[in-house]
């Protein structure tokens, strides 16, 4: 049973150390949000497990109408119970959002770069472009002007303007499938 004192819920009690910060684990953080808020709703839904990856989401509905989602993904070469990681930090996310925790985790943390600021994506590569190139041609027997059709109708541009992202996700494609 959680020890209860006129300051509620002492989450320092429950700290322990993570590459030297302090970390609140998840199962204190739903101690804490039901030690305040024994009616809140919990939620998760795993909404996507394929190819050795689990994406759940996680929703907590407060009794006096708060509410947030969580969400959190991991893959089995990370951990053997991926699905259960991810559900652990999909909640763990919903609950810091609401505040239980968010002082104790790294979910908002974004050091220097914050989370809105803008992107600069990478141009694709030479290698890159020759590799969806040789690809498209030997194991798929497509022409360069058949591939950039292929490009440009999956992401608006011709192969060679994609950028590092877009063209490792088009060869990851190309070999995984022997036509299109």
């Amino acid at each position: 049973m959680v020890e209860k004192n006129d300051k509620g819920f002492r989450a320092s009690r429950y700290l322990m150390k993570l590459d030297g910060k302090d970390y609140l684990e998840v199962k204190w953080r739903i101690l804490w949000l039901r030690t305040e808020h024994p009616d809140a709703v919990i939620i998760t839904e795993l909404e996507k497990h394929e190819g050795g990856m689990a994406l759940f989401k996680a929703k907590i509905t407060l009794p006096d109408g708060g509410e947030a989602t969580g969400w959190g993904s991991e893959t089995v070469s990370d951990f053997g119970d991926y699905i259960e990681k991810a559900e652990t930090k999909a909640l763990g996310r919903a609950c810091a959002a609401l505040g239980y925790g968010t002082q104790f985790c790294d979910d908002f943390d974004f050091h220097d770069k914050p989370v809105d600021a803008p992107v600069k994506r990478s141009p694709a590569t030479a290698a890159q472009v020759k590799a969806i190139y040789t690809i498209a041609q030997e194991e798929h027997g497509l022409s360069e002007e058949q591939m950039n059709e292929h490009a440009k109708k999956a992401y608006g541009k011709l192969h060679a303007e994609l950028t590092k992202q877009e063209a490792s996700r088009l060869i990851d494609r190309l070999k995984g499938k022997k036509s299109d």
